[in-house]
């Protein structure tokens, strides 16, 4: 997959759009989010066999669910902390002519561990025990 045309028709594949121009941008013009784009994502490096080693998704993509955490609300997630910079049918045409994922990032610095995801963790860890001590209770009566 190596030109333009070739990808916008691997992407009409991937994602049923019906209109994508080169410089469509697949997060916001196409409303390829969260899991599906991540999919979407390995799907073409799959096929193209680009080299993603370089490749920081939270640049170019949020996480599935993302907007229900609560740890999120005190500690922002990585998508969250760098200016996004969107990922077009052209880019991807330009990553698989070069055979790997050239994209320059800004600097910045991300915290070494996600309190974002341990704070949903804690949270969900309590309403399970929450959940199992409500269940026991009411078998014991």
């Amino acid at each position: 997959m190596y030109t333009v045309d070739e990808v916008i028709i691997f992407l009409k594949e991937v994602t049923g759009a019906k209109e994508i121009e080169p410089d469509s941008d697949i997060f916001h013009d196409i409303g390829v989010v969260g899991d599906d784009f991540h999919e979407m994502m390995q799907k073409f490096a799959e096929r193209s066999s680009v080299k993603m080693d370089q490749y920081l998704w939270y640049f170019h993509a949020d996480e599935e669910g993302g907007f229900w955490s609560i740890g999120g609300c005190f500690f922002a997630p990585p998508y969250k902390r760098v200016t996004r910079i969107p990922v077009t049918p052209a880019l991807l045409a330009e990553a698989a002519t070069n055979d790997r994922w050239d994209v320059q990032y800004p600097y910045h610095k991300l915290p070494k561990h996600r309190v974002d995801l341990y704070i949903d963790q804690a949270i969900g860890l309590l309403v399970i025990v929450f959940a199992i001590i409500v269940g026991v209770k009411k078998c014991a009566s």
